[in-house]
């Protein structure tokens, strides 16, 4: 197939739809994430379908110091990368067509969830890309958009402005994509020197760290509530931080070594998470070169809050650093309760 190039909305809209049209959105400098956002779109789309991939360095979400002119322009290699991934067009707009006025006067707010982690590291930066995601979702009009999960706080502010403000758009997040050793897959990656990569690779690790501490306690708390009701039990679940399960168990003080592996276990819960990924990322601290930590959060992901020792459900474990003069993001999503496991 053929991808088409456009720079005007008006070529956009003048194509003959015929099925659902999905988007795929980018600043360009095409990977193998992007790649797979444009596969899972066409997938979507099916074969009567179309996609189409926008690229558009939008400099409403780079502040002061950012690195806005550094940002990579490689529309020639992204066309190629789009149209064997199964693009049927990339819309590239220069940014008179998506502010023809110049900087908008009227933006999105992002509201509260706007000013945590990202937000608060990078002040205005969700205002900017909410701003540009609705004006690329007006421009281009499809019937559903995908977005990566590496950007967890971006698409939970997506769709939380496609749910507020009654866009009628399916949005879909896809599963970050990864490197051969753990590093997601990133534009900005290529700013990395050998040294600085390996310095970077904490980031993947500590999220890891974070997981496998958690499935660990997870895969205990699961043998304890096996065990017949025991006064071991209880004590087991309660070293776990199970109170309210351990409060049924005290019947009687038969005692086996699947409780007591248990109870001897370090606690765990989100507080062992966090403390499972820090270690790495303290490690990381002392490189050369070094890792200079901007946060490091387990939330809840309707609205980036911490989440407490008591939380079920659906959380985000998520992770900023600079490295030299790059600043990287990534996450993992991980499931608090009774047998939850992690993603």
């Amino acid at each position: 197939m053929t991808t088409a190039l456009l720079h005007t909305a008006q070529e956009l809209h003048a194509r003959t739809r015929k099925g659902r049209r999905a988007v795929v959105m980018t600043m360009g400098a095409l990977h193998e994430g992007h790649a797979t956002l444009v596969r899972c779109a066409r997938e979507i789309a099916g074969p009567d379908g179309e996609v189409v991939v926008t690229v558009f360095v939008n400099p409403l979400q780079f502040g002061a110091g950012e690195d806005l002119d550094r940002y990579p322009r490689t529309l020639e290699a992204d066309l190629k990368i789009a149209e064997q991934a199964g693009a049927d067009a990339v819309f590239a707009p220069s940014v008179d067509e998506v502010y023809p006025g110049g900087d908008p006067q009227v933006r999105v707010t992002a509201g509260p969830m706007g000013e945590r982690l990202e937000g608060s590291s990078r002040p205005g930066h969700f205002d900017g890309m909410l701003t540009v995601v609705a004006k690329l979702l007006h421009l281009t009009r499809p019937d559903v958009a995908l977005y990566g999960q590496k950007d967890a706080q971006q698409l939970a502010l997506i769709r939380r402005m496609v749910r507020d403000l009654n866009f009628g758009i399916e949005i879909v997040g896809v599963s970050t994509v990864r490197e051969e050793d753990g590093l997601a897959l990133s534009s900005r990656n290529r700013f990395l020197a050998p040294d600085e990569r390996r310095t970077a690779l904490a980031l993947s690790r500590a999220l890891f760290a974070g997981r496998d501490r958690h499935a660990a306690q997870e895969a205990l708390c699961a043998r304890a509530l096996e065990v017949p009701a025991t006064q071991a039990r209880a004590e087991a679940l309660s070293a776990i931080g199970e109170s309210r399960a351990a409060a049924d168990a005290h019947r009687s003080e038969e005692h086996t070594s699947d409780a007591h592996a248990v109870a001897t276990a370090a606690p765990g819960g989100p507080a062992a998470v966090r403390a499972a990924a820090r270690q790495v990322l303290d490690e990381a601290t002392r490189y050369d070169p070094p890792l200079e930590l901007d946060y490091l959060a387990l939330v809840d992901p309707s609205d980036f809050t911490e989440i407490g020792d008591e939380f079920t459900g659906e959380a985000v474990l998520a992770v900023a650093a600079r490295v030299g003069a790059t600043r990287l993001i990534d996450n993992l999503p991980l499931t608090f309760g009774t047998l939850g496991a992690a993603s």
